[in-house]
């Protein structure tokens, strides 16, 4: 299965080409967003971003974990539907998230110090926007709360891990080759 999504990663429409060294060690994530703050199409406009504003000890330990080369999948949270998007890549770990030194942000927080950062994220690149848009009813036919930790009752996470068996299934509802 391993190798189905490699080579179907290697497809990504935009022209960036993932090296095969990756794939050995790859982690698979998804991380969510409510649209009208930030969305697949402003990730696919800006490029690269900073994943900012995460203020969850777990979601942030999870972000920790995030290396170069890992991909994520980007899920509309609060949208109707909300759903899977599309996918992008973790450039860069282990980033000091800038809105904890900013005391105008909402996500200011005073016990943090530039030499002692509470919240760190990763900075990601856009790689694809979905042909097929995976709402989270599909999510729900398709897998179980143990495969996917996101269709759990009362699971919050904006970060969370995901298997590979789980994202090769994800790529193929999302390219409808399932």
């Amino acid at each position: 299965m391993h190798s189905q999504l490699a080579s179907q990663l290697l497809q990504v429409r935009h022209n960036a080409i993932l090296p095969r060294r990756l794939y050995s060690g790859m982690r698979y994530w998804l991380m969510k967003s409510e649209p009208a703050a930030y969305s697949i199409d402003d990730l696919q406009r800006d490029g690269r971003e900073i994943w900012d504003g995460v203020r969850n000890y777990q979601a942030r330990n999870y972000l920790r974990e995030m290396q170069p080369g890992d991909l994520a999948f980007f899920y509309h949270s609060n949208a109707k539907p909300p759903g899977v998007a599309g996918l992008m890549r973790i450039m860069k770990g282990n980033v000091a998230d800038p809105t904890q030194f900013d005391p105008n942000s909402r996500y200011y927080d005073p016990k943090s110090t530039p030499e002692n950062p509470r919240w760190h994220t990763v900075e990601v690149e856009f790689l694809e926007k979905f042909p097929n848009f995976v709402p989270l009813s599909l999510l729900r036919q398709t897998f179980t709360p143990e495969q996917l930790p996101l269709l759990k009752r009362g699971y919050r996470l904006s970060v969370m891990p995901v298997d590979p068996a789980v994202a090769e299934k994800l790529l193929e509802l999302a390219k409808n080759e399932a």
